[in-house]
């Protein structure tokens, strides 16, 4: 597929690693390995330093870490809801784009039965072809990038209209509405690949932050002195196994139009074509 000169994105080390996990790993695999990962290491080292500092499981210690462990946990759902409901705001803006631009693509081929058969017939076709340029433009578009075949399916769908010689007032009426939601299609397109460029995951300062609370709340749980091992062990899988699934999600969600939670494709939400005359 031709890909526009200027579409590729520069993208940091971070934002190309994660996009490389999210298009390359199942989400279930990946949601598995980061629990794994997170819960594995924190028993391992939950288990080190139960051996290495008994002194940690005085009441003295643990008052001290109670209060701590309060703080952090407020101050770390507070934080991490905060960027969660910032990135579900981007995924739901993506899917009213979606949403728009598709039904602006509906709606001029329903009202295309208002012109000559001919004319009829090129504006079905022309949407058509855009519809297949744009499923195969998405693994692209998801990038924020963009393919030059639906550039010019778009561009030709642009002249068919303006080529359209109306006849009568209904067809002039019609026409002026046709034009407008080709206008709303092809701003919508151009708003989608915008945003998907722009957002390409979440920046490394949002990334430290979210690293370094996540890492607070698991150290509180390793080092909350438990007389048992196995309750001591059961709060730091518990713990870190929820600290995964958050990591996974704030993942997930900074790629508006990637993974299993982005917004899908348009064919997914509606076709761009109504072939049946409306009353049929």
């Amino acid at each position: 597929m031709p890909v526009g000169a200027d579409s590729e994105v520069k993208r940091s080390v971070g934002a190309k690693l994660g996009l490389w996990l999210i298009t390359t790993i199942p989400s279930w695999l990946l949601l598995s390995s980061i629990v794994i990962l997170v819960a594995g290491g924190a028993t391992i080292v939950g288990l080190l330093v139960r051996r290495s500092f008994p002194m940690l499981r005085t009441d003295q210690h643990n008052d001290a870490l109670k209060f701590a462990y309060g703080v952090i946990g407020f101050v770390y759902a507070f934080f991490v809801g905060f960027i969660v409901s910032g990135l579900w705001s981007q995924v739901a803006t993506a899917d009213n784009l979606v949403r728009a631009e598709v039904a602006a693509g509906v709606q001029i081929a329903r009202d295309r039965f208002a012109f000559n058969p001919a004319d009829q017939q090129r504006i079905l076709n022309n949407l058509r072809e855009y519809e297949q340029a744009a499923r195969a433009e998405w693994p692209l578009a998801s990038r924020g990038e963009f393919s030059a075949d639906a550039d010019r399916a778009l561009k030709q769908l642009h002249t068919t209209v303006r080529e359209i010689q109306p006849e009568t007032d209904a067809q002039k009426t019609f026409l002026s509405t046709t034009v407008s939601n080709l206008e709303a299609m092809s701003k919508g397109r151009t708003e989608r690949l915008s945003q998907a460029k722009t957002h390409q995951g979440i920046k490394w300062p949002l990334w430290l932050v979210v690293g370094l609370t996540s890492s607070l709340v698991v150290a509180a749980a390793v080092t909350y002195g438990v007389e048992s091992a196995r309750l001591h062990h059961t709060v730091v899988i518990t713990v870190s196994g929820l600290v995964a699934v958050i990591l996974f999600l704030v993942l997930d969600l900074s790629f508006p139009y990637l993974g299993d939670i982005a917004t899908p494709p348009p064919p997914e939400h509606t076709g761009l074509h109504h072939p049946i005359k409306p009353g049929r």
